[in-house]
């Protein structure tokens, strides 16, 4: 078959439009029909079926995108492992990780990367979906659980475990809890039960509502939760790295906390060569062993 023809197929498949896919291939809603009919001639089987708003793909013409987004998926890693310089780091790495890590660990210590390479572009993904690597959603990822996925390289980097923090300020106004009952006394803010999140924070959060709490701030993100307690709204569920950039945070409770989490740097086995894959996994460990030097007294990092 014809690259060219199979080209502008997986464009019109893509975009489910003659019009758009020719503006993304610059060429014109005439011309892209042309390749498209010629296509289905040479197969010899219609791709698509024409409506008012747009096109969808047929059955044969579902196989046929399946085929040529998989030889597109290789022709990118082709492409970043060529752009891949051994003496320079430059180009886009998709990294994807929790919302809460990424804001609050991740994106700050970011400054530090570019500096060293400053040509490189990240896209940073924060959600909690856990996106396809070897499907090539992102280029890396760091996540709160093993990777199941083949074809992955992986590295442990750490452990989290979720703790209770307040400020100063607010225990001097309500007092410290000096048992896990009289955390009652006190507004608890906490993930909601219903935001996906690890198993081990939801857990601990359980446990602690269990206790009769009266008053309650529930947020979506640990984000959240940290700009509450920050100011002094109540005691808060926080994952144990942000004591590194928050060492004001007062650690309620030292005895209760949440099983550990493992955290793992993983990405496809395709991209084990790839300097800039390298260049970020060699600058989050030296992170993370710098923040233990720091911290000698926290062993989960």
């Amino acid at each position: 078959m014809d690259w060219d023809k199979l080209r502008i197929f997986h464009a019109v498949a893509d975009a489910g439009s003659l019009t758009h896919a020719g503006d993304v291939l610059h060429l014109s809603q005439s011309a892209v029909s042309r390749q498209i009919r010629a296509l289905e001639e040479s197969l010899n089987t219609t791709l698509f079926h024409r409506h008012a708003r747009g096109l969808i793909l047929t059955e044969q013409g579902e196989l046929l995108f399946d085929a040529t987004s998989a030889m597109t998926r290789r022709l990118d890693t082709a492409s970043a492992r060529i752009k891949d310089s051994e003496e320079e780091v430059f180009g886009e790495l998709r990294v994807t990780t929790t919302t809460g890590f990424g804001s609050l660990w991740l994106a700050p210590r970011l400054p530090k990367l570019y500096e060293q390479y400053p040509n490189l572009k990240i896209d940073l993904m924060l959600e909690e979906r856990v996106l396809d690597l070897p499907m090539r959603e992102a280029d890396v990822a760091i996540r709160m659980k093993e990777p199941s996925q083949a074809d992955l390289v992986r590295k442990r980097l750490f452990n989290v475990t979720m703790r209770l923090y307040a400020t100063q300020k607010y225990l001097d106004q309500f007092g410290t809890p000096q048992t896990l009952s009289e955390i009652a006394n006190h507004r608890l803010i906490c993930q909601s039960p219903s935001t996906p999140q690890v198993g081990a924070g939801a857990q601990l959060v359980a446990s602690l509502l269990a206790n009769d709490v009266t008053s309650t701030l529930t947020v979506n993100s640990y984000f959240g939760v940290l700009q509450a307690v920050i100011h002094d709204l109540g005691i808060g569920v926080l994952p144990q790295y942000l004591t590194v950039d928050f060492p004001d945070l007062v650690r309620v409770l030292p005895e209760v906390e949440s099983a550990e989490v493992p955290v793992y740097l993983a990405y496809p086995e395709e991209l084990r060569q790839s300097q800039r894959i390298a260049a970020f996994r060699d600058f989050v460990q030296n992170e993370i062993a710098e923040t233990r030097r720091a911290n000698p007294d926290e062993p989960p990092l």
